[in-house]
């Protein structure tokens, strides 16, 4: 597998990706009160389990549209990196199209960078740093310090939704919409560990690596359900420590999930397409 290294261009921005250690490094509601909550505790229903299984029904759901978010702050700069594309929760495949801030000065436009997610894996193209722009740049997301849940600028929806599965706490906020969407907001803590133990054997060795990599295992969440239980909205808090500069970075990931059933064939590339040289410095 090629190497992949940050493309370390100019600029603040450049700073705060080189300190996330993104891949992609080419720069670096309101709820109801008691009411709602009286509601859901008529229900008898656990919040921990509630969220633990929003990756089940996930895949019994087949497949939704995505858009993700993936905000930064470290060194008193903040940027934000987003995707939008499509998952099939059954074949744990995924494609989005991720978009990249503009450098401080707004002069440097960056191509989107299509990524491909399955298991254990992320390709991407358009990853620039010398791979031929017809070219995938393969990753072993086990490989990764942070289990590819920050890498690519953007979770893995369905590696988001098992994080779930390690909510050591959770605490039922309200009813609220999303999109018109009537939805059940849930907060907690999830335990990387908790989360790999139960996770699918495609994510649990990814999900080890980020228990290892970042500065904590316990994860913040703000999950919110659809009277269905399928994941409609699920924003973690990532936080690790930036080595070169001996601070910590502050990671806040959003992923939003709508029109399930759409059609989802993620074909992924085959091997005489993805790159096999080293990516440059």
């Amino acid at each position: 597998m090629a190497r992949v290294a940050e493309d370390g261009r100019s600029g603040r921005l450049a700073a705060a990706a080189a300190a996330t250690g993104l891949l992609v490094g080419v720069c670096v509601t309101g709820c109801t009160g008691g009411a709602g909550v009286t509601e859901d505790a008529r229900t008898g229903a656990d919040p921990v389990e509630v969220v633990h299984r929003a990756a089940a029904t996930l895949r019994r759901a087949g497949s939704a549209q995505t858009r993700t978010s993936m905000e930064m702050a470290t060194g008193g700069t903040r940027v934000t990196i987003r995707g939008e594309g499509v998952y099939d929760f059954e074949q744990q495949r995924g494609r989005l199209k991720v978009l990249l801030p503009q450098d401080p000065a707004g002069t440097d436009e960056h191509r989107p960078i299509t990524e491909l997610l399955a298991p254990g894996a992320l390709f991407m193209k358009n990853r620039g740093a010398g791979v031929p722009a017809d070219k995938w740049v393969r990753v072993d997301t086990a490989g990764l310090s942070d289990g590819n849940l920050v890498t690519g600028g953007a979770t893995d929806p369905y590696a988001a939704a098992e994080l779930l599965r390690g909510a050591r706490t959770a605490a039922y906020v309200g009813r609220t919409e999303i999109a018109g969407t009537p939805v059940r907001h849930y907060r907690g803590t999830a335990d990387l560990n908790a989360a790999a133990m139960s996770a699918s054997e495609g994510n649990r060795d990814a999900l080890k690596a980020a228990a290892k990599g970042f500065a904590t295992a316990q994860v913040p969440f703000d999950a919110y359900l659809d009277d269905q239980g399928r994941l409609r909205k699920v924003r973690h808090r990532f936080s690790f420590v930036n080595g070169s500069q001996k601070g910590t970075v502050a990671v806040a990931s959003t992923t939003l999930l709508y029109d399930f059933g759409v059609a989802a064939d993620v074909q992924l590339p085959e091997p005489a397409d993805i790159f096999a040289g080293k990516i440059a410095e």
